[in-house]
Order: C-alpha cells, then structure tokens, then sequence
C-alpha cells in the first residue's frame, strides 16, 4: 500500500518493495529488510527508515497506550477506549476487531497489530481527528517483528501470560521472554502483579492486582448480576459496578480503571464512575440468547478457556469448541482436558482447520481427556452446534467457544461465511 506524504522529495512511500518507482521511497523496517535489494531493482526513489518519517506521521503528537498479554486484550483495549471517550477525550483504538475513532468504526478487522507503516498512517488519522489517545493492542508476534518500532509509549500494559503461539515462538519460555521483553525500558508501564511470569524493569512501574499488594488493588467484589468491585489506591478506596461477567474480567477492568487514572488528570471516583457504561466487547462472553442460554466467546487458549467455564460453573455446561490449524498444536490436548474437566458434555468440532486435517486436530485435543463417555465428536461445526443445542435441557448452557464474533471459517486458503452467533439464531429460529 502506497501513502502520499506532500511536500517532500517523493511522492509516495511503502512498505512493500515490488510497489516501489521513482516516485516512491521504500521504508525500511526489521520487517522488509530483506527485500530492500528488490526496491533498488524497482527504481526506489530513495530507502528511507521508519525512524526518519515518524514525525510526518506525527507519532509523538498523540499519547500511545500499548496493551500485551496472551488474553484480554482486546477487551482492555476497548474498555480503556470507551472510559476514555465517556470522560470527554478524543480517542482512538487499533486492534483486533479494526480501527476506531471517536465513537465510530474507521476500518474492520485486521492483524491484532499491522504493519508499523499502517499504524503510522492510523496515528496519523487519529491525530488529524483531534485525538488525544490512542490505544492499540500489541500481539507477541509484533514485538518479535519489531512492529512497533519508533512508537514512543505513554503506557505499556501486561495483562497476563499463558500459553499460546507456540508454532511461531516454539517453546513456552520464549513466548514469555518475548511478552516481557516489551516492558524492558523505563517508559511508563501498568503491570498484572498477579501474574507469576512477569519480569519488568521497575523504574516508572504501576501495578494492579486482586490477590496480591499492587499499587492498585481489587479490595472486594462480587460476580452477581454482572461485577462489582472496590478498588484501592493508597489511601483512597473507589467503587465500581459494571457489566461485564466473569472473575477474568475484573482484571480485564482493573487495568482499564488504572490505565485511564494514571493516563488523564481524572479523579479515581471519575473514572469508576463511567466504568458501567462499558457493554463488553462483541463475541466476548457473549449471550446469543437467554432461554435457551446460549453463550459465545472468543476463547482459544486453555487458560483463556478455564477463565469463562469458570465464570459460568454454577451452571451445567455443554460445551462447543475445536481448535485452530497451522497453529500451536501443544495447547490443544489442554484445552481438552479443560473443556472436560468442567463441562457437562463436550462436542469437538471444526474451528479454522487451515491446511491441516480436522481429524487430526481433534485427536490431539482428545489426547487430553481420559474419559471420553461424555465427548461428542461433530467436524461439521454448523452441525455440533445443533447437536448441543438439541441436547440442551432446563437451565444448561451451551458454551460456544474459540471464534467468538468472527463472521468467517477457514478451510484451507478461503474462507467461508460461518458466524456462531448467526447459526445459533438461525437454528433456533430468532
């Protein structure tokens, strides 16, 4: 993709080399140095580095909050996005469900965090926009490119680290090298101070936890009818309510409440005081319908699954998940221990198989689980989701798990339309 910068001595610039003339200068990253002879050969107007055009883009005009953790994310980053906007500022938000900005959907999904160039030009919209933030989620495998390099940080957040993307980083202590590499500086940082693996420099360090001291800390809460919570913060103690379900998901909002209280001149009592306004996020902890109880959610890791089985246990589950392929095969005999040991009944199905065998992406999650009386084996996930909700009884829950409110299938190279909230309404007629 070709950007026009005016007044300068090209035209254009890029990322790409094969997009290179003699208009168009060729932007050096960690990421393309490897094509860079390539621009030359395509008449590159000239190789520039990232680091040289940042203040084209005007990245350093706007406060830039960073999020990483192997869950939660996406909803941090959306109820930062929200408490921010709630209390008057401008804000923008780059992520896995798009761009955002001010309210309004600028662009649909992506890469949790694209290309270093792209999220210039999404800083530079947001700054053009009059915003004073701008939130973005950072994955492990941007941290390892060097996605985002010349970004100057006004927060960095640590939300937890479990495992996850072992194809790509291949062992679990490098994925958690990967994670803490990102809080080595001494930029302003917010830590989970729950999270046993976290490693971080402590000079300009805040930390936000439940069960163990932090500099902001969950004193008491309940899971009834939504959360509730007392946050305390030295000497001062703030209530909060909100909606949002589940234990996981206070911490989700603990780091939204502290993230905003260190970011803005706001009062604690502000900031708690817009926190109910906050929905949740699409495809997280989602409920499709209410009688029956059927339950959508993006969870794709086994901790990710623990957390929201564990939010619903006083319920009996039937529970829907598989697993993705082409990615991290290790986790997939966890997640079928998880799913049996806390489901009522299970049905293994499809997820985005990719390139691999469905088949064989099951047997890996049924090497996890002993006893399999209580297992049904659906590839067709239209059909295992019909299947639990023609098992479903009084007041069970069908629990949909691993895609949450992603509207397409992959099955090889192409993708397919397959939303599970569309195929819940469609099968029970809603």
């Amino acid at each position: 993709m070709k950007i026009e910068l005016p007044e300068q001595s090209y035209r254009y610039v890029t990322e790409n080399s094969q997009e290179c003339d003699s208009e168009t200068a060729f932007v050096l990253t960690a990421q393309n140095e490897k094509y860079l002879q390539n621009a030359k050969e395509n008449d590159a107007h000239s190789i520039i580095k990232i680091e040289e055009i940042a203040s084209l883009f005007r990245v350093n005009e706007i406060k830039i909050v960073g999020i990483t953790g192997t869950n939660g994310k996406t909803t941090t980053a959306s109820a930062i996005y929200s408490f921010l906007l709630d209390l008057g500022y401008k804000t923008a938000m780059q992520g896995t469900r798009g761009l955002f900005m001010n309210d309004a959907v600028c662009e649909g999904k992506t890469l949790t965090t694209p290309s270093v160039l792209n999220t210039y030009r999404h800083i530079y919209q947001a700054v053009e926009a009059g915003c004073e933030y701008f939130i973005m989620e950072v994955s492990s495998h941007a941290i390892v490119q060097k996605r985002v390099e010349g970004l100057n940080f006004a927060l960095k957040i640590l939300t937890n680290i479990t495992q996850d993307h072992l194809d790509y980083h291949k062992t679990i202590e490098d994925y958690i090298y990967v994670k803490n590499s990102f809080f080595a500086d001494e930029c302003k940082k917010l830590i989970n101070k729950d999270e046993e693996r976290a490693k971080f420099n402590f000079k300009n360090a805040y930390t936000y936890g439940i069960e163990n001291p932090a500099t902001y800390r969950l004193m008491a809460y309940s899971l009834n009818e939504g959360s509730s919570g007392i946050i305390q913060h030295f000497q001062e103690i703030v209530p909060f309510t909100a909606s949002l379900h589940g234990f996981f998901n206070l911490y989700n909002l603990m780091a939204a409440i502290s993230a905003v209280h260190l970011l803005t001149e706001k009062t604690l009592e502000e900031v708690a005081d817009v926190v109910d306004n906050f929905a949740g996020v699409s495809g997280r902890m989602e409920q499709v319908c209410q009688a029956p109880n059927v339950i959508v959610d993006f969870a794709h890791t086994p901790d990710g699954m623990q957390q929201v089985l564990n939010a619903l246990k006083e319920k009996e589950l039937l529970v829907v998940f598989g697993a993705g392929g082409d990615r991290d095969k290790l986790k997939r005999p966890l997640m079928g221990r998880v799913a049996a040991s806390l489901a009522k009944k299970v049905f293994i199905t499809s997820d985005n198989p990719r390139n691999e065998d469905p088949e064989a992406i099951v047997n890996d999650i049924l090497s996890g689980i002993e006893d399999r009386s209580d297992v049904i084996i659906e590839l067709n996930r239209r059909k295992a989701i019909e299947l639990a909700l023609d098992s479903q009884e009084d007041e069970e829950v069908v629990v949909i798990l691993g895609k949450g409110d992603e509207a397409h299938q992959i099955i090889y190279n192409q993708k397919f339309v397959f939303d599970d909230r569309d195929i819940v309404r469609e099968l029970l007629n809603l």
